[in-house]
């Protein structure tokens, strides 16, 4: 990857080579992690380790942000999605679809978390990127709009339809590729630990129906979320709430 970036001066060396040891160093601790507090059994441990993965995916939503909102903004609106998404949905994936005894065993909650922040991050990042960026390009037409007199979504009613599109493509080119291109992270796991395939498949089919609602919550929220944060109570664009990422 490395050599690909320097070969098409992409600039992307540095980079490649910083996520390439954060997620050694990431995925060798969480392991660590993972396994104490298996051993704890305590839902305040498993609550806690929670609002961390959610606290680090609304910042990482921030940082993905060619144009993002300044100050609290972003990371708030990013967060807040994540939490309530994340929280809401992995409770009624394993309280009341999978369905185990205690259903807020760690080692049920944090995997299905991690599918849905995961995901939910993605879209989050993709639909506020996309909103941003269209309205900083559209952005004498928007006001042509709201100078005749048009409220703040009919005005940006084209770009959240398509930033809820962009936002959207990644879990729908997941499911319709799932099972034939390729077997989905979950359903392969479950096949190596020894699983019936029939049985690891009606898993995978569950967790794809989760992750595509999570996703499709997550983005609308967020996409709602950014138009409001784009304008103002008056009606008018306010673009100068967005700085420039430097990254």
């Amino acid at each position: 990857n490395a050599a690909l970036s320097w070969a098409f001066s992409l600039g992307l060396g540095r980079t490649l080579g910083i996520a390439a040891v954060r997620m050694v160093v990431q995925l060798s601790l969480i392991g660590l992690v993972l396994t104490w507090i298996f051993q704890q059994t305590s839902p305040l441990w498993t609550a806690l380790l929670a609002l961390i993965m959610i606290s680090v995916a609304g910042f990482e939503a921030v940082t993905r942000q060619k144009r993002r909102f300044s100050g609290y903004r972003a990371y708030g609106l990013g967060a807040g999605t994540l939490l309530f998404v994340g929280l809401v949905v992995t409770i009624y994936a394993v309280a009341g679809v999978i369905a185990p005894e205690p259903w807020y065993e760690a080692r049920y909650v944090l995997p299905i978390l991690g599918m849905i922040l995961g995901n939910a991050l993605t879209g989050v990042s993709l639909v506020l990127n996309a909103i941003t960026e269209t309205a900083h390009r559209e952005r004498n037409a928007i006001e042509a709009h709201l100078a005749l007199g048009a409220t703040r979504f009919e005005a940006l009613q084209v770009v959240l339809q398509q930033a809820l599109r962009t936002g959207l493509m990644p879990i729908l080119n997941a499911m319709a590729a799932s099972g034939v291109v390729s077997l989905p992270g979950m359903m392969t796991g479950q096949i190596l630990a020894g699983m019936n395939p029939v049985d690891a498949a009606k898993y995978q089919i569950m967790i794809m129906f989760v992750i595509a609602g999570a996703t499709a919550l997550s983005v609308v929220i967020a996409g709602v979320g950014g138009v409001l944060l784009l304008t103002d109570s008056r009606d008018r664009l306010r673009l100068d709430r967005l700085v420039t990422s430097s990254g």
